[in-house]
């Protein structure tokens, strides 16, 4: 391991992977959790309408479940985009999957409801929210390993904690279009068509996002892999065959964290709008803040890291997860606007301190002739354990015991794992990402 720092300031080039990485993930991450916060105010009455009839609550609880739906094929869009980005680039999977989870979001927004075409309205909606799960799969891998491997020896925290700043600010981006449209919009004429606004959006974004994209150089270092031709004919076997332990601990990393951040991203809206009775605005509202507190703390965690070691910010964050999520509850089930939004505030430290590292470390931890394929399935498999179907079992915990202390605890028991597993890693700060690296 080396330590040697990099003082020289970011050249042109850098700034241009930093601000690619940025919007691409930001814009994958809108239409990713605009589904999200839809399945949990609308979809329910419009795509699943005989249950939403006969049991509002099991209705809630299956449009919860399509957020988890697409996480399963997760993996399959981390080997597709892990084994040709391991062998034709980082920069050709990354526009397109962002143009897949664009138009798939797209889509969604045009889709025909129950009352239109019957079974085949929720049965289209499940596959175009598996292709934006195919996508999401191979995006983060992808935009991680271009900032990192782009960055200075001293900054891969740094730069790493872009893509990953791309998650709070989509969240930001959704519930805020998400908010401008409940304002404008009669609770029927959202129910209408107003949801679908923010569906359609995505098409401009997209465009905005392919051409920051296409403009941006492909990584150093896969350029010196293909130079030396040292590229892997099956970057899957390879990596099972010598990684297998790293893909594990990837992915026991991650639960806590996906975990937690789907609370934010979709369980939250649906809990203090529903069963806590609050008004959807300043619920809207209180998740835009604390967006923009995972943003913040989701660089500073990246540039900790480059400090003090990914592990043990890891270690901080979870930490502060764990010890937070009983009180968290309790000033949520108060009911009060105030209470609930200082809780979810609060939250998102941890959270950021446990994903602004997560970049760097994922990629330290591959050789470069698999490191796509191992960081895009290690995360992948993470968000399956993790944040799937965290809305769902949440509205299933509430339900059999009236109170959300109970999803507290089992976002406990997911923080004590995240945490045993990073503590597992030994320090990568300063690996050589190089070919010969590892």
């Amino acid at each position: 391991m080396t330590t040697t720092s990099d003082p020289r300031p970011t050249t042109r080039e850098e700034r241009k992977v930093l601000a690619g990485t940025l919007a691409g993930t930001t814009i994958e991450w809108y239409d990713f959790f605009i589904y999200a916060q839809a399945a949990t105010l609308v979809l329910a009455p419009l795509f699943l309408a005989p249950v939403s009839e006969g049991n509002e609550a099991l209705a809630t609880v299956l449009s919860l479940a399509t957020i988890g739906i697409s996480f399963l094929f997760r993996p399959l869009g981390a080997i597709v985009a892990g084994r040709y980005g391991d062998r034709l680039g980082r920069k050709k999977m990354l526009v397109f999957t962002l143009l897949l989870m664009g138009g798939s979001t797209a889509l969604i927004g045009l889709l025909p409801t129950y009352a239109s075409i019957g079974v085949a309205a929720p049965v289209i909606l499940v596959v175009l929210r598996v292709l934006q799960g195919f996508s999401a799969g191979g995006e983060w891998g992808g935009a991680a390993l271009m900032a990192v491997e782009h960055a200075p020896l001293s900054k891969r925290g740094l730069f790493g904690a872009y893509p990953g700043v791309g998650v709070p600010l989509g969240l930001i981006l959704a519930t805020g279009v998400l908010l401008l449209m409940t304002s404008v919009t009669t609770p029927d004429q959202f129910l209408e068509w107003g949801w679908r606004v923010p569906f359609l959006l995505s098409i401009a974004l997209i465009g905005i996002g392919y051409l920051i994209r296409r403009s941006v150089e492909e990584s150093p270092v896969f350029r010196e892999l293909q130079e030396r031709k040292r590229e892997s004919s099956a970057p899957l076997r390879d990596l099972f065959a010598t990684n297998t332990k790293q893909v594990v601990l990837t992915a026991l990393v991650f639960v806590a964290n996906n975990a937690a951040g789907y609370l934010v991203i979709a369980y939250f809206i649906g809990y203090g709008t529903q069963t806590l009775g609050l008004a959807r605005g300043p619920v809207l509202t209180a998740i835009v803040v604390a967006s923009a507190s995972w943003l913040v703390f989701t660089l500073y965690g990246g540039a900790l890291s480059d400090r003090i070691g990914r592990v043990r910010t890891f270690q901080i964050g979870y930490a502060l997860v764990f010890v937070w999520m009983i009180p968290m509850f309790l000033l949520v089930d108060s009911a009060n606007i105030w209470a609930f939004g200082l809780g979810v505030v609060v939250l998102t430290i941890g959270l950021g301190l446990s994903y602004g590292p997560m970049s760097a470390m994922y990629a330290e931890l591959f050789p470069v002739a698999v490191r796509y394929s191992g960081v895009s399935i290690g995360y992948a498999l993470g968000a399956i354990l993790g944040g799937a179907f965290t809305p769902a079992i949440s509205e299933l915990l509430v339900q059999r015991t009236g109170t959300g202390i109970s999803v507290g605890v089992y976002m406990m028991v997911l923080a004590a794992i995240s945490f045993a597993a990073v503590t597992a890693i030994r320090e990568t700060r300063g690996a050589d990402l190089g070919v010969d690296g590892h």
